[in-house]
């Protein structure tokens, strides 16, 4: 079965099947959210629960007590295996969620249920062998023998929490016993591969790392659609499915298959994270990316990859996923330029770092000077047999860290890039937009975050709905009419009590001083905001909305840019 037909069949499967507390009513179909979660203690989505995580805390789910869904996600904490039969940066998640819905019997049943539906045979399962904190799971081995399964036949295991407990996505949050599925289909021989992890979040774990039960039973599930491919079309790794059929390595020399599966990995994780807004950069997220597309480069160089091999596999990753995620054909020009703007850049200093590299110079020096990511330097130095000091460059790293994002955050405030004259323009811009999405949506409208450069702007806010082409092009003329009426932006400064009376506030009160800036754009706008602002809406040109998408759970995000 094909990757398409898998993802299209779990979606179908899910839609049908609901739990006894829904009055058998489906599960809600949920589409992917960003890779950007609205978490800021974790830099990217990593499971398909990050976007749900506040309904299994409590809050109302607006799909329902059930949803289903495919995530995009990634994950560097395995990016030393990538190479091997099962490990991917970028991947995507399979994934049944219920938040009071139903429990840990209707879960397995449900599993077992699709597996069997896309004649996927489960050949063993593993379940909480318990430890000081947290019982034994007896009630899913009961469930499991009554399906089947059992220790004496080697089909139940019992495994410790490093194995089936899941520890919460970012600092905190909610986690639990597991029990997970096991195929041995393509690897008979040895362990198998896991392909669907069923969490029960009971406990709440706190940043001291104490527990606390949970009020609401969560069911949180994780199937990757690469490793069942892997096992519905019987092949022996995840690069031999047809999610990677297309990306062995263009025009490269073939013989070198750790690197060739590399690169795959990597500059399909590249295409994802640039089609987010993601740039390549010294700081956070446009770290992880720089790191993994010079690494992709790296790699292509060791595999003899003709120059610039890396677009033709960018847009073959397009072409891949283009109806899936639609985004990825409308940001391909803007992808592949990045793509080719990073590697010619990398490739100039590529030789003379790997001439220092031979001359011992500190693995810090050469991140710093020659944008050589440290995993670079270890393969180096463990091919030479030389030991790196990994220790002294996370102090150093973790410094240089702290001090790029102080000076960014001193010199830069309010989402803005910069001050230069076209990113004042596109903070105006923003003020007009979130205007009219009140005017036109509804007054509960307010900004959940936003990115402005001098190139584009980036707004997200609450919605819970997709933006449809009438609604799009309505908020377009409202913001470029008020553009047209060339409305003066006056700026008053006055007590943060008396500006509350009068201006829309998207962020918590507390965070200004006494003393605040309102910016009034006519009747229109009146905004709390730092500035800095144009003079006249009618100094802004033509506004157009390029792309309208998913930020999160109930979070819209628009691009726009000013023509």
């Amino acid at each position: 079965m094909d990757s398409s037909k898998i993802r299209e069949e779990f979606l179908k499967f899910f839609s049908a099947k609901g739990g006894s507390a829904s009055g058998g009513e489906g599960h809600k179909i949920v589409p992917s959210s960003s890779l950007l979660p609205s978490d800021p203690s974790v830099l990217f989505t990593t499971a398909g629960m990050q976007q749900f995580k506040p309904y299994f805390l409590g809050e109302k789910s607006p799909y329902g007590n059930n949803v289903a869904s495919c995530q995009k996600c990634f994950r560097t904490s395995d990016i030393e295996e990538v190479g091997d039969e099962r490990h991917l940066t970028f991947f995507e998640m399979l994934g049944n969620f219920s938040f009071g819905g139903y429990g840990k019997e209707e879960a397995i049943k449900l599993a077992k249920e699709f597996l069997n539906s896309i004649n996927i045979k489960i050949d063993y399962v593993t379940v909480f062998a318990g430890d000081n904190d947290v019982p034994k799971d007896e009630e899913s081995a009961e469930i499991w023998e009554g399906l089947g399964f059992s220790e004496k036949k080697g089909t139940l295991k019992f495994c410790g929490r490093e194995d089936n407990f899941w520890g919460p996505t970012g600092e905190e949050g909610p986690c639990g016993p597991t029990t997970e599925i096991y195929s041995q289909a393509c690897l008979p021989d040895r362990q198998g591969i896991e392909i669907w992890n069923i969490v029960f979040n009971q406990h709440y774990r706190h940043k001291d790392k104490s527990l606390t039960k949970l009020e609401t039973f969560g069911v949180d599930t994780g199937m990757g659609l690469e490793r069942l491919a892997m096992v519905s079309q019987g092949k022996s790794n995840i690069f031999e499915t047809d999610l990677f059929e297309s990306l062995k390595s263009i025009g490269a020399t073939y013989g070198n298959l750790k690197a060739e599966r590399i690169v795959a990995d990597h500059i399909k994780a590249a295409v994802f994270l640039i089609s987010e807004g993601i740039l390549p950069s010294n700081v956070e997220r446009g770290y992880i990316l720089r790191r993994i597309l010079r690494r992709a480069i790296r790699y292509g160089n060791v595999l003899g990859l003709a120059k610039h091999g890396l677009i033709g596999l960018a847009g073959k990753v397009v072409e891949i996923y283009q109806d899936v995620y639609p985004e990825l054909k409308l940001s391909e020009a803007d992808i592949l330029t990045v793509i080719q703007k990073e590697e010619e850049k990398f490739e100039k200093t590529l030789d003379e770092g790997l001439k220092q590299f031979s001359k011992g110079l500190d693995a810090f020096e050469l991140y710093t000077t020659y944008g050589f990511p440290i995993e670079l330097t270890l393969e180096l130095a463990k091919e030479k047999g030389i030991k790196i000091d990994v220790e002294e460059f996370n102090k150093k790293f973790k410094e240089h860290q702290e001090i790029s994002r102080a000076g960014a955050e001193k010199k830069f405030k309010g989402g803005l890039a910069d001050t230069g004259e076209k990113t004042v323009k596109y903070h105006t811009a923003n003020h007009l937009l979130l205007a009219a999405l009140r005017q036109i949506l509804g007054p509960e409208i307010y900004q959940k975050g936003s990115n402005i450069t001098a190139e584009r702007l980036r707004f997200d806010f609450n919605y819970s709905e997709r933006l449809n082409e009438e609604q799009i092009k309505k908020i377009e003329n409202l913001v470029n009419q008020k553009i047209k009426e060339d409305i003066a932006v006056e700026m008053l400064e006055m007590p943060k009590g008396e500006a509350l009376k009068i201006a829309k506030v998207s962020f918590d009160p507390a965070k200004y001083g006494e003393v605040v800036k309102v910016y009034k754009i006519g009747d229109f706008s009146i905004e709390l905001c730092g500035g800095p602002h144009i003079q006249r809406t009618g100094e802004l040109g033509h506004f157009k909305i390029t792309k309208e998408e998913s930020s999160g759970a109930g979070i819209r995000r628009l691009r726009a840019i000013l023509e």
